[in-house]
């Protein structure tokens, strides 16, 4: 059986580690090569690392921090945000990143994955989508440039082509829930992996030891990703494993 993963989020903003709720009232948390040290130690099984708004601001990620970062962690590391073409790929591999996010870019280049799929290995190549729920309740539709503009792309077709384009992951954010504490969306997490067959990072509303379970235990989730209850030391990735791992969960200790 294949372990679940417990990954927390670094989302960078400015060179330092943000949180908000749903996208917004971002607080700085601290020094993101010191989080990411600090994680790694804790006995995380990734990290993953958002520049949040390197899109937005129309500039590259920041690549002195990612390769800071890298020489300090001995896990995998995702590195997302500001990624445009083939080059920030290889850019952002050579500083030491395990797998590159795509969010925007993927959306306006479709055969950005292809490309760097063919290039790098699928496994390189991580999908982020942030998914906000309709008002009809039942679909979500995708988001991008930090939760700013609706793409009008239903959330799961957009999933399905992405894997069929050979995106290796799924990094799912519920915008519905982020930061809201109230648990992971499990409908929207199920929606997509049992389309996907790739595996599905769930992201967005943990709020306690009950909610990485039910991901796990309700879900299609290969993997659960916190934040805010990670960086405020309201739970440690132990406690988070220790708890799993009671309950039937396969994590490594």
């Amino acid at each position: 059986m294949l372990t679940k993963r417990i990954i927390p989020c670094l989302d960078i903003k400015m060179g330092k580690v943000v949180k908000g709720i749903n996208f917004v009232n971002l607080k700085e948390v601290g020094d993101p090569v010191e989080i990411a040290e600090y994680y790694n130690k804790e006995g995380a099984d990734e990290i993953v690392f958002l520049d949040i708004t390197a899109t937005s601001d129309g500039r590259d990620t920041m690549i002195d921090v990612v390769r800071k970062t890298a020489e300090k962690v001995f896990i995998p590391l995702t590195v997302g945000g500001g990624i445009r073409n083939i080059d920030d790929f290889k850019k952002i591999l050579r500083a030491g990143a395990d797998k590159i996010s795509v969010n925007s870019a993927a959306i306006r280049n479709p055969n950005l994955i292809y490309d760097a799929a063919d290039k790098f290995g699928s496994q390189c190549v991580v999908l982020a989508i942030d998914a906000n729920k309709n008002e009809d309740s039942e679909s979500w539709n995708v988001y991008i440039n930090g939760g700013r503009i609706d793409t009008g792309l239903d959330a799961v077709e957009w999933a399905k082509k992405a894997k069929s384009l050979g995106a290796g992951e799924i990094l799912l954010t519920s915008m519905d829930a982020d930061g809201s504490k109230q648990g992971y969306d499990i409908d929207l997490t199920n929606a997509i992996s049992n389309e996907v067959k790739i595996p599905v990072i769930a992201s967005g509303g943990c709020g306690s030891l009950k909610d990485c379970y039910d991901v796990f235990k309700y879900s299609g989730a290969d993997a659960a990703l916190a934040a805010s209850l990670f960086h405020y030391g309201e739970l440690s990735i132990k406690q988070v494993k220790e708890y799993l791992k009671d309950r039937d969960i396969g994590v490594r200790l």
